[in-house]
């Protein structure tokens, strides 16, 4: 806690460990117990009927039974000085004073031990410090776990919010991978290729790199609300170079027009929709990134992320998409080359017909 106290974006570092309890050590010195004839299970027997609930009998009526529980009355309960008035028995007879025969001691003790599964164990919460995000603060915390040098035998785990942000972290690249491989498998059943929708998932790199920069440029940092914007992206940006591909590739085969020729009339003819949807998109989005009033720290990242995903990727896929596109087409021509080439090239089988 103190270590974790010190770092500069966390504040309010509490636990809800209590250890100031006080708890009272009877240590029993058994040579003074035997030589003044006193057992140690006579000492047991007499501090748990002072202090514990022996039942010592029942009484029975006609409705009820009532237990009978036999203790010290309440003033002779509540102090350590209690022990001071406290006699045993010995096997003579004598009353021995228990203060004779044992040692107290007072030390420290926890009031309550929580338990995490079968083990003990002691929650440590905190909050951010203005300026600070989640992620800084999970760094933070692994690195003073570290500096402290901490035994093996204590272990730490995140819980709450922090958890879930760390198993949004591990997940998020499988999503987004998930995402794209779908993307392709509609795109490729669609336009009936393996080559062409990989020019139109080329536009999605540009649509990332504009949202980091944009949240950089805002100083923002990367949430999980970002990230939200970022995969709005997938579905917005990829929309541009589906326009362009899916007008070249029908006049291809329509109009039997050459490859740039077809991607050529498809920018010129395309460029106003996509403008259009563009704009209506990034319009959209503008309230978001500049809005202020509660709750706008949480959706202005996600406004900010759209807004310069789409400034970048709309400058840059109008001229990157056409490219990729005439190379892509290249390369599918020569892989449909070397097919048929390596087909011809098989040796013919003869029949041969044998008779027995």
């Amino acid at each position: 806690m103190e270590k974790l106290r010190a770092e500069p974006g966390l504040e309010d570092v509490a636990s809800d460990q209590q250890d100031m309890g006080l708890q009272l050590d009877i240590s029993i010195d058994r040579v003074a117990a035997s030589r003044l004839n006193v057992p140690i299970q006579a000492i047991d027997d007499t501090l748990y009927d002072a202090f514990g609930q022996r039942q010592i009998s029942v009484i029975y009526t006609q409705l009820n039974q009532y237990r009978i529980v036999m203790e010290n009355s309440g003033e002779f309960r509540h102090s350590p000085d209690s022990l001071e008035k406290i006699y045993v028995s010995s096997t003579t007879g004598k009353l021995v004073p228990l203060s004779t025969l044992v040692t107290v001691k007072t030390r420290s003790n926890p009031l309550l031990i929580t338990h995490q599964g079968q083990f003990p164990s002691a929650t440590i919460s905190f909050n951010l410090s203005p300026g600070h995000s989640l992620g800084e603060a999970v760094t933070a915390i692994e690195a003073a776990q570290l500096s402290i040098g901490m035994p093996e035998s204590i272990q730490t785990q995140f819980l709450g919010s922090v958890a879930e942000f760390k198993s949004s972290l591990g997940s998020e690249p499988l999503l987004i991978l998930a995402a794209i491989i779908v993307i392709y498998i509609v795109l490729g059943v669609l336009y009936e290729s393996y080559i062409h929708p990989i020019t139109i998932l080329s536009t999605l790199p540009s649509a990332g790199v504009g949202a980091l920069l944009a949240l950089l440029l805002c100083h923002f940092e990367f949430t999980l609300v970002a990230l939200i914007g970022i995969i709005l992206l997938i579905g917005i940006v990829k929309k541009n170079a589906i326009m362009m591909i899916d007008f070249a590739l029908d006049a291809r085969k329509v109009k039997q027009l050459s490859a740039r020729e077809a991607i050529y009339q498809a920018c010129l003819l395309r460029f106003r929709p996509i403008m259009m949807t563009t704009a209506a998109a990034l319009l959209g989005a503008i309230p978001l990134a500049l809005q202020s009033g509660t709750g706008s720290e949480l959706r202005k990242p996600l406004g900010i992320a759209i807004v310069g995903g789409l400034l970048l990727s709309q400058f840059i896929t109008l001229y990157t998409t056409p490219v990729i596109y005439l190379y892509l087409d290249r390369l599918e021509q020569w892989m449909a080359r070397r097919w048929s080439d390596g087909r011809s090239e098989l040796p013919a089988q003869d029949n041969v017909s044998a008779v027995g």
